[in-house]
């Protein structure tokens, strides 16, 4: 995937409203957002791979020394983003931000106009469906890789970085939910299975 790094940004000029005669606009529910927005970082923090606070400096220096493909999740520094993903290149540590508009989580794209990335409910499922599985042998490439412009990077999602080492009842969820996206089916006690639910991914 191509995307845009932080050096560049997109800004949004809203046209001026019409005559005091057009109706006024519906009042805005916070209800959706404040759920989506809780879900996500409930899911961020039971991760292990969520960073908080730190800053691109100090998410560099952790990645630094990683492999390509290493990424870790951390709060934006920008105001106008909550989140930015932080992974390892081919050419270093690069920084992208992660926009929230609708309910919905997409990487800043580099391409102009409308964006074309997909969305998703919470930033957990973004980062499962844009990570490679390196126990999948690699496909012999069909064609060459896309040129990349300007600030423009190809991101390759490998292997997330825990800021702790994970726990062995996490790693055990990790496992069974490779195996399975119906953990109500298990033959196990509720509480376990509720913990299954309380992350469902993969990575």
């Amino acid at each position: 995937m191509i995307v845009r790094t932080m050096s560049s940004m997109q800004q949004d000029h809203g046209e001026r409203g019409g005559s005091c005669q057009n109706p006024a606009a519906p009042l805005y529910d916070s209800t959706e957002d404040l759920c989506c927005i809780t879900n996500t970082f409930h899911y961020l923090q039971n991760s292990g791979w969520y960073w908080g606070s730190i800053s691109a400096s100090e998410a560099r220096d952790a990645l630094l020394k990683m492999s390509a493909g290493t990424f870790l999740v951390r709060d934006s520094s920008h105001p106008l983003y909550m989140l930015t993903l932080s992974v390892k290149t081919a050419f270093g540590p690069t920084n992208v931000r992660i926009e929230y508009i609708g309910g919905r989580f997409r990487l800043d794209s580099s391409s102009p106009g409308p964006p074309h990335l997909l969305s998703f409910p919470d930033v957990c499922s973004l980062v499962q469906h844009y990570m490679e599985d390196p126990s999948q042998p690699k496909a012999k490439p069909r064609s060459p890789q896309p040129a990349v412009k300007g600030n423009a990077v190809l991101l390759k999602l490998l292997r997330p970085l825990p800021q702790a080492f994970p726990s062995l009842q996490h790693l055990t969820r990790l496992t069974i939910n490779h195996h399975t996206d119906c953990p109500y089916q298990l033959p196990l006690p509720c509480p376990l299975v509720r913990y299954l639910q309380d992350y469902p991914f993969q990575v």
